[in-house]
């Protein structure tokens, strides 16, 4: 990966598309440049090809993607910035700490593409000109929840949307503002249950996750004049971080099991499907509002981790007990000790093809590569 030290400088430093437009007096922050502290190496320009529906209507974008980012290092965030620049897209990373950003991605050996690093006082200065924008960002919540931290889990969701969402309504010229917004969301929307299945027109749970995310949902449906397109996702898995990065090593260490009694619903997604989805809303006009992202089949807890111990030629024989989770995550334990049961009927509806449907499928590429 080549990596060259690029410092934007006037006019010339900054991308066409991202200049600012002969909309009247210009702001000042209309006359920020995008910071451009590197570029990994550029690769050839590439158009998403439409396709089109049944009705011969197309129902995608066929032009270059320009992404703004918010959480491209995180776990699923990375991966998109990865399939964002091997599709030959432009991606504009909104980060709070530039030299982290860069340090986190470049150590991943992203591809050849052309990145573009934007600080927080520059944000609406890199979302200007954007074609689409997706925000991922939000503090993790597999942790011990206490007020401070709760606080934390609801403003770095709610308060980021909103700042991304005002800055996409102070665009009035419409060919600089994003035409698509994919805001992250949960399957905490729904609450929990051991026998209800919820899909996209079900209602809202009343616990403290639900609230977040209905919290986190209003926010970004204050976008105006774009496509939004609400993203709740599911338990996502891979082997270099998520749930799944977390319970690998104790199954290797023969102390593998079930959290709890091992019946609550596990509803997951494979991170190349999450990405795949989030690439489905960029493009795809079809999808609208809320979209679950989550595999087809959901399993319960004990099954995924029977599935888990066979892939992995270890048993799964060591049940975590309820109180021992409770003792370490307090409150934050409902997220492993209770689940819902989701069907990702909007993806399906509009025709996504799921790359991994079945535990075992997914377990078996993810841990046998």
């Amino acid at each position: 990966m080549t990596i060259a030290n690029t410092l934007s400088r006037g006019a010339a430093g900054a991308p066409s598309h991202a200049r600012g437009s002969r909309r009247g007096p210009a702001t000042r922050t209309d006359k920020t440049r995008v910071q451009r502290p590197f570029r990994f190496a550029r690769a050839s320009p590439t158009r998403v090809n439409a396709s089109a529906s049944e009705d011969g209507t197309s129902s995608t974008t066929p032009e270059r993607l320009v992404v703004a980012v918010t959480g491209a290092t995180g776990f699923v965030g990375s991966k998109l910035v990865e399939t964002l620049l091997r599709s030959g897209a432009e991606v504009r990373v909104l980060t709070r700490d530039v030299s982290k950003a860069k340090s986190k991605l470049s150590a991943r050996g992203m591809p050849r593409g052309d990145v573009a690093f934007v600080p927080p006082e520059k944000w609406r200065r890199g979302i200007l000109g954007a074609t689409h924008v997706v925000n991922l960002a939000g503090e993790p919540i597999s942790t011990r929840w206490d007020p401070r931290v709760k606080g934390e889990i609801m403003a770095s969701r709610v308060k980021t949307t909103k700042t991304i969402v005002d800055h996409v309504n102070s665009i009035s010229d419409e060919s600089k503002r994003p035409k698509v917004l994919v805001n992250a969301s949960a399957i905490g929307y729904y609450g929990t249950s051991e026998t209800d299945t919820y899909d996209e027109a079900s209602g809202p749970g009343a616990d403290y996750l639900s609230q977040v995310c209905q919290a986190w949902e209003q926010a970004a449906t204050g976008a105006q004049g774009c496509r939004v397109v609400i993203l709740r996702l599911g338990i996502v898995l891979d082997r270099d971080g998520g749930a799944l990065g977390k319970m690998v090593p104790t199954f290797q260490a023969f102390m593998g099991g079930p959290l709890g009694d091992g019946q609550q619903w596990f509803s997951w997604i494979h991170r190349d499907d999450a990405v795949g989805l989030i690439m489905e809303g960029l493009t795809n006009e079809k999808l609208v509002g809320p979209v679950n992202c989550v595999a087809p089949t959901p399993v319960r807890m004990r099954e995924m981790c029977e599935s888990l111990g066979e892939t992995l030629g270890k048993p799964s024989w060591l049940p975590v007990p309820d109180f021992a989770l409770r003792a370490v995550l307090g409150e934050g334990s409902t997220l492993v000790l209770q689940g819902q049961r989701i069907q990702p009927k909007t993806a399906l509806e509009v025709g996504y093809k799921f790359k991994y449907e079945r535990i075992d499928q997914a377990l078996k590429q993810i841990l046998n590569r």
